[in-house]
């Protein structure tokens, strides 16, 4: 509720490979019992911004990976160029 109000939000998932980061994140895009944190998140922040009036907002996502001390760009054209 906090990004609806201005302020930044930030998830950090952290954890060792295989332990279900990605699937928290993401979900199941076809089960609504199963979706994940970024598409619940994402669904609460456009409700909110539909029943807003005479208000303007600017939205922005990035989604990052950190592995091995390099950093990938998950939402970028081409997820192997590192980002400057």
């Amino acid at each position: 509720q906090g990004v609806v109000e201005g302020y930044n939000g930030t998830i950090f998932a952290c954890g060792q490979t295989g332990s279900g980061k990605s699937f928290t994140m993401q979900g199941v895009a076809d089960s609504a019992s199963q979706k994940g944190t970024i598409p619940r998140a994402f669904e609460h922040i456009f409700e909110s911004v539909q029943c807003a009036e005479n208000t303007k907002f600017l939205l922005r996502a990035s989604y990052l990976e950190i592995y091995n001390e390099d950093i990938r760009d998950l939402l970028g054209a081409d997820t192997k160029q590192k980002p400057e």
